[in-house]
């Protein structure tokens, strides 16, 4: 192999991703399957992993899915235990879950829409890290952000709070975990996935409008694939002087 594409490959490493189910998630999954990497998918829904897993398997990789609550601690550590029974060891933890469907004005949003958000998009995350690091003696973690996390999100003020919380996360952890553990961020833009178009009240016949409303630079909204490619950058020894950084991913649009 070609040293440039040898820094690249994912090969004898061993990546969790959770919210592997759908959207971005499976994209991680399989870019990184495809990078070489053994992988264990993990989200709520049973069967969506297991066929994300199948999909993998199908194409020559190597995957097991593992049904988790994000949001708790038990559910983490048996996710961490699966994988080093399955695979031997655990090298690279992508906090992948979260999102939220509500779109409203801050001063309108019910308390528990807010405690739900900051539980699964910023205390999952810690929670995910910590589970990491009691069972990586070296690696990488990746937590997936959001341009929602750099400026005003009117409407969406709980979920931008926790994902600008997630790159504090990611900034300090990244010092207390150095040298042996690297951990930076991927801040995916405008990608229609099914929770997005939930919340901005989209469907898929409606993308162009989408388009236009983000007004894009390159033309068009994002991939799966996009995060996945960003994401097996950060695993790879490409990036190995690389960490605390927060990647934006969003065809060159303003964050929002």
């Amino acid at each position: 192999m070609d040293p440039v594409f040898e820094r690249f490959s994912l090969q004898n490493e061993v990546a969790v991703i959770t919210g592997g189910g759908r959207g971005i998630g499976e994209g991680i999954a399989t870019d990184f399957a495809r990078a070489g990497a053994k992988v264990v998918v993990a989200a709520r829904r049973t069967n969506e992993i297991e066929a994300v897993a199948a999909r993998i398997r199908e194409m020559g990789g190597e995957a097991i899915a593992v049904t988790t609550d994000v949001t708790d601690s038990q559910a983490l550590e048996n996710l961490a235990e699966k994988t080093i029974e399955a695979f031997g060891k655990l090298t690279t933890w992508v906090n992948n879950a979260g999102g939220s469907p509500a779109r409203m004005p801050l001063r309108e949003l019910p308390r528990d829409e807010w405690d739900r958000t900051i539980e699964l998009n910023l205390t999952a995350v810690y929670m995910g890290c910590m589970t990491a690091v009691a069972h990586m003696s070296k690696g990488s973690i990746i937590n997936i952000s959001s341009g929602a996390g750099f400026s005003p999100v009117p409407g969406s003020a709980h979920y931008g709070a926790a994902k600008a919380a997630v790159h504090s996360l990611t900034w300090t952890l990244s010092a207390e975990l150095a040298p042996d553990i690297r951990v930076n961020a991927v801040a995916p833009g405008a990608i229609p996935t099914e929770i997005m178009l939930k919340a901005l009240n989209k469907d898929e016949s409606q993308l162009d409008e989408l388009l236009d409303e983000w007004n894009i630079p390159l033309g068009r909204l994002g991939t799966p694939e996009d995060i996945g490619s960003a994401c097996v950058y950060l695993a790879s020894e490409a990036s190995s002087w690389v960490s605390g950084e927060i990647i934006r991913v969003g065809g060159g649009a303003k964050p929002r």
